[in-house]
């Protein structure tokens, strides 16, 4: 079994590497921590039309067709240079929810919207009654076959 990165792999994280190392110096990630922000929105559209916000999203999503190695890789880099950005929830959190549980009109409506980087998008999970009290708690597992089976309610809060 071979380990080893694609060539094209090596090249999409040469090209991450050198991206963070001009685009995001450590002066840059101190001055988005204290800011209101927290990230750069001129970064989020840098990153968008390197087709990094729908790096794993189908073709027909407006995405590359990558995978999780792609991700890995990008997260890599992403973490070496401290890239302060909503990627994660926006990308994995958020749209990964509605590429697995999505219809095709949500898929079509939202996905190609974040690739594009004029949606930013956070995954909110919520009982049926909203409420602080342990109670109120009505999400349930139920053993199956092979997992659990969980049924909650998903929150997608759209900025």
């Amino acid at each position: 079994m071979n380990l080893d990165f694609t060539e094209e792999q090596v090249m999409f994280r040469t090209m991450a590497r050198d991206f963070m190392a001009k685009e995001c110096p450590s002066t840059l990630v101190r001055e988005l921590e204290e800011s209101d922000e927290g990230y750069s929105p001129e970064l989020w559209r840098m990153i968008a039309e390197l087709g990094w916000l729908g790096l794993t999203f189908p073709e027909n999503c407006g995405g590359s067709g990558g995978d999780s190695l792609d991700l890995a890789i990008l997260y890599d880099e992403m973490g070496r240079a401290l890239f302060p950005s909503p990627h994660f929830a926006t990308v994995v959190l958020g749209s990964h929810t509605i590429l697995e549980c999505g219809s095709d009109e949500q898929k079509q409506e939202f996905l190609p919207k974040i690739a594009g980087g004029e949606l930013l998008l956070s995954l909110a999970l919520t009982e049926a009654i909203v409420s602080h009290e342990t109670v109120a708690i009505t999400t349930r597992a139920t053993a199956t076959d092979h997992m659990y089976r969980m049924s909650f309610f998903f929150l997608f809060m759209l900025f």
